[in-house]
């Protein structure tokens, strides 16, 4: 059998998509494999997978195209500047995706922007469906939607069960950011 390239989503209210997305990008350069990956909500604050991975070139990359947390924490970008980013990082995706130049493309909160209206479903499922038959394609963030998680070949959804930040502990770096 050939080995095919399969569709990935990670996500849930949990934390850890990300990180589970990272951990795939991280295992794949180790087996001299290109990655990009692109950001659709977080924006340029710089973050330690961001520090990594400049380490990493040229087998991975970061495209980070969003302007901050949408909706999350305290959010000051305006939700129409939020949806040309997410439509940017779109188009940008699919050029990405289309290059032949990757093993595996990553797109990190995409999930999160068809979640809160930024981005069309009917759009990112025809981006999957269209993919290159060898690339990996990995979907994560919070409120993936039910016809996404049908066609994915793996789909996990982390669950909260206990975080520091629940108590008084700030966000750490190294765990958090």
């Amino acid at each position: 059998m050939k080995p095919r390239g399969l569709v990935i989503v990670f996500t849930g209210e949990g934390k850890g998509k990300t990180s589970a997305a990272m951990g795939l990008a991280l295992r794949s350069c180790g087996h001299q494999m290109y990655v990009s990956v692109i950001h659709f909500i977080k924006g340029p604050r710089a973050s330690g997978e961001q520090k990594a991975i400049e380490r990493l070139a040229p087998y991975i990359e970061l495209l980070s195209m969003g302007k901050g947390p949408a909706g999350l924490l305290n959010d000051t970008v305006q939700y129409p500047d939020q949806r040309v980013t997410a439509r940017t990082a779109l188009v940008r995706a699919r050029q990405q995706i289309s290059s032949g130049s990757w093993d595996m493309v990553i797109l990190d909160e995409i999930n999160t922007a068809v979640f809160l209206g930024l981005l069309d479903i009917a759009e990112v499922l025809d981006l999957v469906k269209n993919k290159p038959p060898k690339l990996h394609l990995v979907l994560t963030g919070r409120g993936a939607p039910d016809p996404l998680i049908e066609i994915a070949d793996l789909a996990t959804e982390m669950r909260p069960l206990k975080h520091p930040a629940d108590g008084d502990t700030p966000m750490q770096q190294g765990i958090d950011y």
